[in-house]
C-alpha cells in the first residue's frame, strides 16, 4: 500500500474534486472565494502527488484525463464521509428518515412476529428498509454485530455471550403440533397426553439450529434422562410443519409459532406431559449501537411487537 503524504489537507480533496467536476481552474477559484493562482498552484500539488496530469486541454477546454476521471468518485466519498464525521447526534425521526436496519433471526421464529415487526417498522418508518438475514449454525453473529454488519439478532440462547447487550421480548411455551386427523390425535384428547406417548411417537426435530445451541428440547430431556423418538432431523425449520401436515411425524415447538400453522395447516397442538421451560426470545445487539437513537428507537418497536403479537 502506497504511503500517504503527509499533512494530506481535506482542503486539497475538495479542489481535486471541484476541478473535476467544473473542468474549469476560473470557476473552481470563484466557487471557493480563493485568488486563481492559489487554485493552480493546487492543481501542481495534485499533479505532483498523483503522477498524472488530471486535467489537459481538449477540443472544448480542459478535460479529465483518464486517471482523473478515476479519482472523481473516491475524492466525493472522502468529502461526504468527512462531513459525516461532524455532523452533530440529533434524535431519529422515523417518519420522516431513511434507514436500512438489519436484523437476523433463525428461521424458527415464529412467523406471527415478523409480521407484526415488519408491519410496525413499515407504519413507523416508512423510507426505511429492513434486511432480514438467516441465522443458521455456521453465522458468525457476534462477529456480524460486532463488525456493522447487522444491527439486532433475535433469536433464544441457553447462554449468550455476556459482552453483549440483551433484553428480554417474549416467553413461548412449548407444544406438541402433529396432524389433526392422526390416528392419535383421534383418540386422545389434548390434554391427555401421557409421558410414554410423547416419547415414543415418531418426532421430527431441527438439526443443530446455532453454534453451541443444544436445543431446550433436548437439553431438558437430557437433564431428565429421558430420550424421545426423533426419526427426522432437518436443517430447514420452515418446512416441518408441512412434514407434519403430510406424515404421522410430530413437533415439539413454541405454542405461538404452533398456532399460525394450526390455522393454514390442519394441525392440532397438544399439552406436553413434561414440563419444559418456555423457549425464552431475546434481542441481542453490541455497544456499538447502543446509544444510537435510530436503534434505541428499533429496539423499542420490536419491544412493542413482542407485547402486541402475544396480546392477540
Amino acid at each position: 500500500m502506497a504511503k500517504l503524504p503527509d499533512h494530506l489537507d481535506i482542503h486539497l480533496i475538495r479542489i481535486l474534486y471541484l476541478l473535476l467536476c467544473e473542468k474549469n481552474v476560473s470557476r473552481v477559484a470563484l466557487k471557493l472565494n480563493q485568488p486563481q493562482p492559489s487554485i493552480s498552484a493546487s492543481l501542481r500539488k495534485l499533479r505532483e502527488l498523483t503522477g498524472d496530469p488530471l486535467l489537459v486541454r481538449g477540443a472544448r477546454g480542459m478535460v479529465p484525463t483518464q486517471h482523473g476521471e478515476s479519482l472523481l468518485k473516491p475524492a466525493k466519498r472522502i468529502l461526504e464521509e468527512t462531513e459525516r464525521l461532524f455532523v452533530q447526534k440529533t434524535a431519529f425521526v422515523p417518519q420522516a428518515e431513511a434507514r436500512t436496519f438489519h436484523i437476523a433471526a433463525p428461521d424458527y421464529m415464529n412467523t406471527p412476529f415478523f409480521l407484526e415487526v415488519v408491519a410496525r417498522l413499515r407504519r413507523e418508518s416508512p423510507k426505511s428498509r429492513i434486511v432480514i438475514h438467516a441465522l443458521g449454525p455456521e453465522t458468525d453473529y457476534v462477529r456480524l454485530l460486532s463488525d456493522g454488519d447487522l444491527d439486532l439478532v433475535i433469536a433464544n440462547w441457553d447462554e449468550p455471550p455476556a459482552h453483549l447487550h440483551l433484553s428480554k421480548l417474549f416467553d413461548d411455551p412449548i407444544v406438541c403440533l402433529m396432524r389433526a386427523d392422526s390416528a392419535y390425535a383421534k383418540r386422545t384428547g389434548p390434554d391427555q397426553m401421557t409421558v410414554e406417548d410423547y416419547l415414543s411417537l415418531p418426532h421430527v426435530a431441527p438439526w443443530q439450529v446455532l453454534p453451541g445451541y443444544h436445543g431446550i428440547i433436548d437439553s431438558f430431556l437430557d437433564s431428565q434422562n429421558l430420550n424421545r423418538n426423533v426419526v427426522v432431523e432437518s436443517a430447514y425449520f420452515g418446512m416441518l410443519p408441512y412434514m407434519v401436515a403430510q406424515t404421522d411425524l410430530v413437533l415439539t415447538t413454541g405454542r405461538q409459532f404452533a398456532r399460525f400453522y394450526e390455522k393454514t395447516l390442519a394441525l392440532k397442538s397438544f399439552t406436553l406431559p413434561i414440563k419444559f421451560p418456555p423457549m425464552r426470545f431475546y434481542q441481542l445487539w453490541h455497544e456499538r449501537v447502543h446509544q444510537a437513537t435510530e436503534h434505541k428507537w428499533l429496539r423499542e418497536q420490536i419491544g412493542i411487537a413482542a407485547k402486541s403479537m402475544l396480546a392477540k
